[in-house]
């Protein structure tokens, strides 16, 4: 499936299995006893925040103007059901101390409450973060290479950040909220059925009405939140590629074209956003005129009701306490619904992503092999990066044997570094089969294959940290000891062992902090050949028994080559390499070299085999030499 070019990851959303939001819910049953107190804690908190409108209404009827009917706290069994005459000073104050001693214990129940609800809440909304952003994580470097062809950085980051933050605050804001709309409506409905039932069509149809309005609303602008989510994931995109590339833009001074590119994609994200905007701040205005509505109904009603004496003034302070007390819910229940809609966008996007399928997986019962021999066999090999582009390799057919050195020459796109991407299944054939020591690759434990198979990229990739720590991750043992700051002597031996053979040893020791020197992000402190080398070295440290140099020495000087090239007998030693060279003296040694074009294999033979044959590998020597004498070489006719 073609993914947005923008990186608005259309195509992922796609692959979410089922309602996101349940598979959300998912995640909070490991942590069901925090869940359970906390939703406690909230329905505990919720109901003691509505018990002091009864204490005050109890005060004005019942002390300030005795005597009147006993009402709620009496039939709760709270306070003296006895009515209290006018004249009983005594017994008015008695009731009143009563009521403050209530009072205080409703407010330290509502402190506690307060405190539980939170806390549990959002240590659990923490934990659920954490395991989101761990399984979303892990599932995507588990994903094939053509997933990360086709979706870009920026949009990833978008997903494992924001998206994920954003179900976070759901879980520690929301459910609380729905749980508070709940609690509130449940209270005021019973207190209305039994102190003011006049009340009770007045105030509910009303509420019933907006949520039924809120959730056909949010329905309706749920598109535009997901537009805006692709436009954010877009707008992340062309940030993360402007940042990494900002010595490009620098070098061709492409200030105004890239400054342009980012208007553009913020323009379009704050232009949704505002009408995003404009529609939820005119839902929710409409919101709050009705509920104006309905106090001055209220007020209007419930005064006719007092003074003819069929209601009590403190009843009807109550309905105005709890009216106010559900002009939060009612209105929240607009940004709970425009909260979900938005969770969900993301929830699509965060379940899309574990919903994507590996196209590589490890096979059960994996080849997990002692000792690795080194033979390898491409058999009539073809591939294709996307079913619906052209064909990269054309029927390859090759057998190297093991510990042979293997020069791949030919032109760029020739199809030379594919084709060695089969060997560590970053990509499955599409025909054919790749086997090493006569096994083929999609039968191998997908770890034993890639500890087997060291790989050197034309650009290495550092990350940020000491070269030691490049270095020692090319060993999972040294890594996680050099991350423990646990490294004996043994492993700092090995590393430099490592470094030596990758002619990286002399440069390193050279540098102020030696193997302490900081890389920089991507490398970008130390220069193209001192990456190259530390690259090698990396490789090397895990000791493969195929090694996959690819233009290893196309970004490096000639000095750098030539150490390079001085210590590829010690890199290959002992194990099949396989060296693609842009520079051709750098296979002329090689035990055989291939020559691929446009997906094929047109000659293979020795160095001197090729330039004797006068094919395209000729050619090729002929152009890169500066030695006159080499077209000597070349066979008469």
């Amino acid at each position: 499936m073609a993914a947005d070019r923008r990186g608005g990851f259309k195509d992922v959303r796609e692959e979410a299995d089922g309602n996101p939001m349940l598979s959300l819910f998912k995640y909070a049953f490991p942590y069901w006893k925090a869940m359970t107190v906390g939703i406690i804690a909230s329905l505990a908190e919720r109901s003691l925040h509505l018990f002091p409108p009864l204490l005050i209404a109890a005060a004005i009827d019942r002390v300030i103007q005795a005597p009147s009917p006993p009402a709620t706290l009496a039939s709760l069994g709270l306070v003296t059901s006895q009515e209290i005459p006018a004249e009983a000073a005594d017994q008015r104050l008695a009731l009143l101390h009563q009521l403050v001693i209530l009072g205080i214990l409703a407010y330290v129940g509502y402190s506690v409450g307060h405190f539980a609800s939170r806390f549990y809440f959002q240590r659990m909304a923490q934990r659920i973060q954490h395991d989101l952003r761990h399984e979303t994580y892990d599932h995507m470097q588990r994903l094939s290479m053509d997933f990360y062809n086709n979706h870009e950085t920026g949009g990833m980051m978008a997903i494992l950040n924001d998206d994920i933050n954003r179900l976070e605050n759901f879980f520690n804001t929301e459910i609380r909220q729905i749980i508070r709309a709940i609690v509130i409506f449940g209270i005021v409905a019973v207190y209305l059925a039994i102190e003011a039932p006049m009340f009770l069509p007045l105030i509910l149809l009303p509420m019933i009405g907006v949520a039924l309005a809120t959730f056909k609303f949010m329905g309706w602008i749920e598109p535009k939140y997901k537009r805006i989510r692709e436009l954010v994931a877009e707008l992340n995109t062309q940030l993360a590629n402007n940042l990494g590339g900002a010595e490009i833009i620098k070098t061709f001074d492409r200030y105004p074209e890239e400054s342009e590119r980012v208007d553009e994609r913020s323009a379009a994200y704050r232009d949704e956003k505002i009408l995003a905007i404009l529609y939820r701040r005119g839902f929710f205005a409409s919101l709050q005129l009705l509920i104006g509505l309905m106090f001055v109904t209220v007020l209007f009603f419930g005064g006719h009701a007092v003074i003819a004496g069929t209601l009590t003034a403190g009843t009807l302070v109550v309905v105005f306490m709890y009216l106010r007390e559900l002009d939060g819910p009612m209105r929240r229940i607009g940004k709970t619904a425009d909260k979900y809609q938005k969770t969900l966008s993301s929830a699509e996007r965060v379940f899309g992503i574990l919903g994507w399928q590996p196209g590589i997986e490890a096979p059960e019962d994996g080849y997990d092999p002692d000792q690795i021999d080194g033979t390898v066999e491409f058999d009539n090999v073809r591939f294709s990066y996307d079913e619906d582009e052209e064909t990269i390799i054309k029927g390859v057919s090759a057998n190297i044997k093991p510990g042979e050195t293997i020069g791949f020459a030919g032109s760029s796109g020739s199809g030379k570094s594919t084709l060695l991407k089969l060997l560590p299944r970053l990509y499955d054939v599409d025909a054919g089969a790749v086997r090493i020591d006569g096994v083929d690759v999609r039968e191998w434990d997908l770890d034993r294959l890639r500890q087997a198979v060291g790989v050197v990229e034309q650009s290495p990739y550092l990350f940020s940290g000491s070269i030691r720590e490049n270095i020692a991750y090319g060993n999972r043992e040294l890594f996680w000891k050099e991350m423990e700051d646990t490294m004996d002597e043994e492993g700092i031996r090995r590393i430099e062992d490592a470094a030596r053979a990758a002619g990286a040893h002399d440069f390193i020791r050279s540098l102020p902090n030696g193997y302490e020197t900081q890389c920089g992000e991507r490398g970008v402190k130390l220069s193209g050949g001192q990456r190259q080398r530390v690259s090698i070295a990396r490789t090397l440290l895990n000791d493969p028994g195929l090694i996959l140099l690819d233009e290893a020495t196309s970004d490096v000087d000639t000095e750098t080559e030539e150490a390079i090239q001085e210590s590829l007998d010690d890199i290959c030693a002992d194990r099949t390499a396989f060296i693609i060279a842009h520079r051709l003296s750098t296979i002329k040694d090689a035990d055989r070299v291939i020559v691929m074009e446009d997906g094929e294999i047109i000659e293979t033979g020795t160095h001197d085999e090729l330039v004797k044959f006068g094919g395209t590998y000729a050619d090729l020597w002929a152009a890169q030499s500066d030695d006159e004498e080499e077209p000597a070489l070349a066979p008469a006719d």
